[in-house]
This record gives structure tokens, sequence and C-alpha cells, in this order.
């Protein structure tokens, strides 16, 4: 077993994800945030983002699953996304953290990465509908969770063997690629149970 160490450089490309990701995010969550307080404004009325019956945000919003904790969703996001912003902008500016603090950021984008999981579940399974900005939610998640892993994996942060170290330093580089392969899969599945070609045509 490896001695835990620190990255030798700046993870300066991961941080300009972080970053990148956290503004989309947030930029998600407050699109749903407006369009919950547009519904709650007026019930009758529908979302910006409602295209058809599958795709749409409304139905969404509106379900129990869309305030699991006893308010809307989208608050959570408007939270949760500044996180990754601070912590990007601050390994930009040369910030090192200590091993708790990412221990902390990745118990937080893995707790982010499960619920996400758990809504597209509910999503194409029980409410049957694609939202939207829901979905911009998903792809900018689940390429934070795997980034973070990786990089605690590649430097140390948690402890692993030497070849577990360089493959995770390895498989960072093949980051897009794994992201893809996981919307691929959402989009197979969401194709199999809700027919989503067949709605656009």
């Amino acid at each position: 077993m490896s001695t835990p160490a620190t990255s030798p450089t700046r993870p300066t490309v991961m941080a300009v994800w972080l970053i990148v990701a956290g503004v989309i995010g947030w930029w998600a969550a407050f699109s749903l945030t407006l369009e919950r307080l547009h519904l709650l404004e007026d019930p009758t009325a529908s979302a910006s983002c409602d295209f058809n019956p599958l795709i749409q945000c409304g139905k969404n919003l509106v379900s129990a699953q869309g305030s699991i904790f006893g308010f809307p969703n989208p608050i959570i996001g408007l939270a949760a996304w500044i996180a990754p912003i601070v912590v990007g902008v601050a390994i930009l500016a040369g910030a090192q953290f200590a091993r708790w603090f990412w221990w902390l950021f990745a118990l937080g984008t893995a707790g982010g990465f499960a619920f996400v999981v758990w809504l597209i579940v509910q999503s194409i399974f029980v409410i049957g509908t694609l939202c939207p900005w829901c979905m911009v939610t998903w792809i900018v998640t689940i390429p934070t969770f795997y980034v973070t892993v990786l990089h605690l994996l590649r430097t140390g942060i948690v402890p692993a063997h030497d070849r577990v170290r360089r493959g995770a330093a390895a498989t960072m580089g093949w980051m897009p690629l794994l992201a893809v392969g996981s919307y691929a899969v959402i989009a197979i599945i969401a194709q199999l149970r809700l027919d989503v070609i067949g709605s656009l045509v």
C-alpha cells in the first residue's frame, strides 16, 4: 500500500471543470426554482420547459419526488453547486486542501451523485418524463463525481496501491469518454422505457 500524497502538480483541468460544472449546475437549479415559483403562483400554468408530455419540467417539479425533503429540490442545487465553484477557484489560486476537506468534498459529490441516480430512476420509471433542466444537472453531476473520486485515488488522499493510483491517473484522461458512456446508458434506458424517439417524431 502506498503512502498518501498530494498531487505534484496543480489539477488545473479539474479546477476548470469544477467551476464550469458548478456554474452550469447552479444555473439549472436557478431556472428550475423560477419555474417552481411560477407554478406556485399559477398552478394551471405550464412551465417554459414543457415541450410535450414526455419532455417537460412541470410534472417533475410538482411531484413528490420534486420536493423529497419537504421543499423544492432545486433549492438544494442553489446551495450545493456553490461548493465546486469555490473549490475550483481556490485550486486555481494555489490553495492546498487538507485530507479531511477532500473527504468532505468527496462525500458531498457522492451524495449528489446518489441523489441524481435516484432522480433518474424516478423520472424514467415512476414519473415517466424527462425534465430538460434536470437532465442538465445529471450531465454535470455525473462527471463531477467521477473526477473527484479519481483525483482522490490518483493523489493518494484515498489510500490505494500504486497500480490503483496509476490507473486512476490514466482514467482521468478518458473522463469525456466515461461521461459519454454514462449518458449513453441513461439514454438507452430512457428510450427502452419511454420511447423518446417516438415522442419526438
